[in-house]
């Protein structure tokens, strides 16, 4: 199955945003990441462990820190094309639990470790049950 069966619309937010309004966003949205995007270029990524680490557990106040701050510079991507294995490998070599989806170098999506498992019909393949 290819990525673009399987993803989902993705939320962003500029770098020049407030942690306090990135936050808004997420929960507004229901959601544990944005894509930090500068020019319609993905520029970093920004997840609620980050907000936890960064902000709370240092005691910041999210309304005076920047998302620039706190993001994830290295995004790492896959393409809609991709297949859910690829999706799969990299979360795993990566230990992260979201990707941004591209096509052509522009953001089209996400895919997280629910998608995969929610749209995975050999999940439990291996399992012996006696």
């Amino acid at each position: 199955m290819r990525i673009k069966e399987v993803m989902k619309s993705v939320k962003t937010i500029d770098p020049d945003s407030s942690v306090k309004e990135a936050a808004k966003r997420m929960a507004e949205n229901k959601i544990g990441c944005l894509v930090v995007l500068n020019s319609g270029k993905v520029v970093g990524i920004m997840t609620e462990r980050d907000i936890l680490s960064k902000v709370t557990a240092s005691d910041k106040l999210p309304s005076k820190i920047s998302v620039s701050e706190i993001m994830t510079p290295k995004v790492i991507t896959v393409e809609s094309e991709d297949y859910l294995d690829d999706a799969v490998y990299l979360m795993i070599k990566h230990r992260i639990k979201k990707l941004p989806v591209l096509e052509k170098n522009k953001l089209v999506g996400m895919i997280t470790s629910t998608d995969i498992v929610s749209h995975s019909d050999d999940i439990g393949q291996f399992f012996i049950f006696g």
